[in-house]
């Protein structure tokens, strides 16, 4: 479990890493969005092995991984490029 955890940890840091790499003009500050995502990759570690069980480690931190991607794409704000229709 403690591998599980400690991988997950670095799959979120470089989840969220990657992100600010590709997306730092839409995401909040560079610390909050480490710090999520480490967190996110931790929280997703926990709910999936609760569900699979031990001694599927390489699912657990596909889980986390998967999470980790949904909590980062909270974080997400939208461009200023949004063209409002006129409503008439």
């Amino acid at each position: 479990m403690l591998w599980e955890a400690l991988g997950s940890v670095v799959l979120g840091l470089a989840l969220s890493w990657a992100a600010l790499q590709r997306l730092a003009d839409r995401l909040p500050p560079r610390r909050a969005v480490l710090i999520t995502g480490a967190l996110g990759g931790l929280f997703g570690a926990l709910i999936t092995h609760a569900a699979l069980g031990p001694g599927f480690v390489l699912g657990t931190l596909l889980g986390a991984l998967a999470v980790d991607a949904v909590v980062l794409s909270l974080l997400l704000r939208p461009t200023r490029r949004l063209r409002r229709s006129a409503a008439t």
